[in-house]
């Protein structure tokens, strides 16, 4: 009885556990289908929103559930999840639409949907987080269609989770018998990789003022492209009442190549581009929308009102899926001069006829606010740019924290974005590495024999690739150029080096070696380098001692310099120039003033001073800068002096206004003194850190709340890390705690099982062998039991796993001869003896703004 008994229990066991561990494709479609709503009895689509097309393919429904609008220009939306976790590709779609009730519809691909209602008014918008149009359908226009091996990419780890269905019922006369809507669009999704993927970039003007009155206004935007080629196959335009015609193109050597030229005012589907057209790197996408003033009394913005314009121009691309972007955004106008030299077509209004422009609007005769479905498509497309709001966060999975490195002065992204580290090896800048003159003192130790250069796959941290041996005697700066060439700077040699990605030797070399000067020749511990990927023009932070930026032509020959000494923070002034940020979407150079705590943005070509930005979150000092095109400013600044209260951490800016969007702290260890920092244009970002000897990966997550208000009146809440700690422990928290309670619900059940099969074993012993049988199953029950409650009420404590390290602190170095250098107290040395090096605490900081 007893073995029949185990062996029952065993293939329970082993059912449960498969059963766990299995789930069909079909199951989830299932799952999909019982968790879905019901449609109205009306409605004439599809009652299965998930229709398989085989093994790999499979239909998705998207429908309004049976609505009726209650007044003209109404906007609903409707959300559906993606049926599947893994990775999926739309490929196709189909609308169920009637011109007679249907204005337009937009599908939007994002993460979080606005609302979990049924549908909801889109007043409220459409996504919290960014969101994607992948399709858009209006009357009187053609349907988007997607080349052969073309697609979305959804789900998995980077593809929205979610669809937001949005339509527009214009004229609501057709709903008089009061029946039920049911319109959308069906989609063809595969789980085969498609070889090319489908993206979409997104021209806006931001900035643009229509004088009331004024004929003839126009709105230009203009940026470089610096990514992979992409292939454009569609385009879409859109403005509000004043906008006369919007154009696109592809500018390349001073040739102007038509995207495609569309009135605002016709329906704003997407049109296909007629001829190809292909943009490499280095191109120039530019767009112009032409909008009259007439009939307005007073000046228009742009905005989300009805009394507000907007300058939108819509591309539909696709790239090699191995270099795939899903989006990319312009908002500024890199070369305003290039207009003068624009196609004339470009000015020309395209007419529309009265009566088109009433059913493009779903305007009936009767309608009094005639500015109402602009005010409401602003809503559905502003929400697009503006709830792209993000908060950067330590990615707590990166497993670069634990590399062995030396102390980590310079990072960088290659062609590839896979990220370049340039670390010190067994050297360190301590304060016997320089005399008073600046010469080096440790010449003896020979240049590092490590590899100091080291290439890491982004999401793995594992080497690709590794140079700089026996080159280097104490990295700083580095960057790489649009040819993959790496740019570094050594503060010993007091150099500047071009190395190419696999060369030796230097491909190209600035400065004399172990020579400090300040004449053309020389550098002073030179700090960093930039290159423009346009004229090819060479700029070097230098540095420590000369306090000056230098530009020099792609070959090495100097041009110009700008700059001297201050501690008073006078414009054009440097304290130690320690980094170097190249905006070329505005054709500025910037530059992190790291003693006087600011940002200095200067003009490309003739050094003059744009502006400055600071805040006093910045402290004293502000260590690294990194620009990221379309209009984001990464930074990091310094440990506070004692007696202030400025944390050390990481900037996120809006480089248009300066003001901070958003700050960021390591949940791992702290920062010591983070030394360089790098973004890419998906917001993640690295920070090197020279005392922590390690790299930070940082990614954007989701806000839980509403940001966009705040972001419109451009003034961001200070963010105090504390709090944002523990606040980010907390949901940490809560999220292991919810998993950790399903999974031993799930591991309680056959338990559970197990002691009512020993209970009845035991009570029919305890029928022939009395009642000591029963103490021992009340013993045997108990440390079941106690088990369970143990391990249940360890736990993962998070808070050990997230307690704080000890800070950076200057103790012991002389700041007189080294409040310049990014030296590092030998942790292996556990005496206490650089005490008696203490210099006294510096006077209390300006207060700044």
């Amino acid at each position: 009885m007893a073995g029949l008994v185990n062996n029952l229990l065993i293939l329970f066991l082993v059912f449960q556990n498969n059963c766990l561990g299995f789930r069909s494709p079909l199951s989830v479609f299932k799952r999909y289908k019982d968790a879905t709503r019901s449609l109205s009895s009306e409605c004439l689509g599809s009652d299965r929103p998930v229709i398989s097309l085989g093994l790999s393919d499979f239909a998705l429904d998207i429908r309004m559930p049976g609505v009726t609008p209650k007044q003209s220009d109404t906007y609903l939306c409707m959300s559906v999840p993606l049926p599947v976790d893994d990775e999926a590709y739309v490929v196709d779609f189909k609308p169920h639409a009637s011109m007679d009730t249907v204005h337009h519809m937009l599908l939007f691909g994002c993460n979080e949907p606005s609302s979990t209602e049924n549908y909801w008014d889109c007043d409220e918008g459409t996504c919290k987080d960014k969101s994607n149009i992948l399709y858009a359908w209006a009357r009187n226009a053609p349907p988007t269609r997607l080349p052969k091996g073309v697609g979305f990419r959804v789900g998995g780890e980077t593809g929205g989770k979610f669809f937001v269905l949005q339509v527009h019922y214009g004229d609501i006369s057709a709903f008089r018998d009061k029946h039920k809507d049911c319109s959308g669009v069906t989609l063809h999704l595969t789980h085969q990789k498609q070889p090319l993927i489908a993206g979409m970039y997104l021209m806006m003007s931001v900035n643009t003022v229509i004088p009331p009155g004024e004929k003839v206004v126009d709105a230009d935007i203009a940026c470089h492209y610096k990514r992979f080629p992409m292939h454009l196959f569609a385009y879409r335009v859109h403005t509000h009442r004043l906008g006369k015609v919007v154009s696109g193109y592809r500018v390349r050597n001073g040739q102007w190549t038509l995207i495609g030229r569309q009135s605002p005012q016709l329906p704003q589907a997407f049109y296909p581009v007629e001829h190809p057209v292909d943009v490499s790197y280095d191109d120039i996408l530019a767009a112009r929308c032409v909008f009259s003033g007439e009939g307005r009394t007073t000046e228009t913005h742009i905005g989300g009102t009805a009394n507000d314009e907007m300058c939108n121009f819509y591309i539909m691309y696709y790239m090699e899926a191995k270099h795939a972007v899903s989006y990319m955004t312009c908002t500024q106008n890199a070369n305003p001069e290039m207009f003068r030299n624009i196609p004339q077509e470009a000015n020309i209004p395209i007419p529309i006829k009265p009566d088109m422009l009433k059913m493009t609007h779903g305007h009936h005769e009767e309608t009094k606010d005639t500015d109402k479905s602009s005010l409401q498509l602003s809503k559905g497309e502003e929400g697009e740019i503006l709830d792209q709001d993000f908060h950067i966060e330590e990615a707590v999975e990166w497993p670069g924290l634990d590399l062995k490195l030396g102390q980590v002065s310079g990072l960088a992204l290659d062609l590839e974005n896979n990220l370049v580290v340039f670390h010190r090896g067994d050297h360190v800048w301590d304060e016997n590495s320089f005399d008073s003159k600046f010469v080096y003192q440790q010449r003896g130790l020979g240049p590092i024999e490590q590899n100091t250069i080291l290439v890491l796959n982004p999401s793995t941290a594992k080497l690709l690739h590794s140079t700089g041996k026996s080159l280097f005697y104490l990295p700083h700066g580095l960057s790489i150029d649009k040819n993959g060439n790496y740019w570094v700077t050594d503060v010993a040699l007091h150099q500047v080096f071009k190395l190419g990605a696999d060369a030796k030797e230097p491909l190209l070399t600035l400065g004399v070696a172990l020579q400090p000067g300040s004449d053309k020749n020389h550098f002073c511990q030179p700090t960093d380098v930039a290159v423009d990927p346009i004229s090819g023009s060479v700029y070097v932070s230098d540095g420590y001692c000369n306090s000056r930026i230098i530009q020099f032509s792609p070959n090495g020959l100097y041009i110009m310099q700008w700059g001297e000494e201050t501690s008073s923070g006078r414009p054009g002034q440097f304290h130690i120039p320690h980094s170097l940020a190249l905006i070329p979407d505005f054709s500025q150079l910037c530059v992190a003033d790291r003693e006087n705590g600011r940002i200095q943005c200067f003009r490309l070509g003739t050094g003059e001073f744009i502006r400055e930005i600071k805040h006093k979150s910045f402290g004293r000092e502000l260590f690294a800068v990194s620009y990221v095109p379309g209009g984001l400013l990464f930074a990091v600044n310094g440990m506070p002096y004692p007696g202030e209260a400025e944390p050390v951490q990481g900037f996120v800016m809006n480089f248009s206004t300066g003001e901070i969007i958003d700050t960021f702290i390591p949940l791992r260890k702290s920062f010591e003194m983070p030394h360089d920092i790098v973004a890419s244009e998906d917001k993640t970002v690295f920070v090197g850190d020279v005392h922590a000897r390690t790299v930070w990966k940082f990614a954007s997550t989701e806000k839980s709340e509403t940001v966009v208000e705040a972001r419109l009146k451009n003034n961001p809440e200070p963010t105090d890390p504390l709090k944002k700690q523990e606040k980010q422990h907390l949901v940490r928290q809560a999220s292991t705690g919810v998993s950790f309670v399903l999974i031993t619900t799930l591991l309680i059940i056959p338990v559970v099982v197990l002691l009512a099969i020993l209970v009845f074993i035991r009570w029919r012993k305890t029928t022939v062998y009395g009642a000591d049988g029963e103490h021992k199953l009340d013993s045997n029950s108990s440390r079941v039991l106690g088990r369970l409650r143990g391990k249940g009420g360890g736990g993962l404590n998070l808070g050990n796993f997230f307690a704080s390290h000890k800070g950076y602190s200057r103790k012991g170095f002389d700041r007189l001869s080294t409040e310049g250098s990014d030296q590092e107290k030998d942790e292996d040395d556990g005496t206490d003896s650089e005490e008696e090096y203490s210099p006294p605490p510096p006077p209390p900081a300006p207060s700044s703004s």
